[in-house]
């Protein structure tokens, strides 16, 4: 399945990956901040590879959890360690235009700040009810 990946969905794989040894240390749901990614991440829920990609990249299931915030991206050290620098994709939106300021900043400094409306949960489970998102600001 890997090898038809679009750019996209390889950055969502390791995002899973990411994800995994976030929760297997008992850090937050990682923040997904990019559009791009995560409207590939909406595609593929609705195909039936979508267990499997999970599988193969996370060793489990994962769900999707609305959870809006703004901040400091938590797990972009984790990333690099496992990865290095983020790819230009993470900073392109679901229409294709790169914020090359958000882009410029991260590669200056390491740091991405960035709004956020869903992370992923470990298991299968989909959307939280309204009531239980998570408004964060860090």
């Amino acid at each position: 399945m890997s090898s038809t990946l679009t750019p996209e969905g390889v950055e969502l794989g390791k995002f899973f990956k990411v994800s995994a040894r976030q929760f297997e240390a008992g850090h937050i749901a990682p923040e997904m901040f990019s559009t791009a990614i995560d409207a590939e991440w909406h595609r593929l829920m609705e195909t039936p590879e979508y267990a499997a990609f999970c599988t193969e990249h996370a060793g489990q299931a994962i769900g999707h959890s609305r959870a809006k915030g703004a901040g400091e991206i938590s797990w972009i050290s984790a990333y690099e360690e496992m990865f290095g620098p983020l790819p230009k994709i993470w900073f392109t939106d679901a229409d294709g235009q790169v914020d090359e300021r958000a882009l410029a900043g991260y590669r200056e400094s390491g740091v991405v700040v960035a709004e956020w409306d869903c992370s992923p949960i470990p298991g299968d489970g989909g959307d939280l009810a309204p009531e239980q998102e998570k408004a964060l600001v860090r």
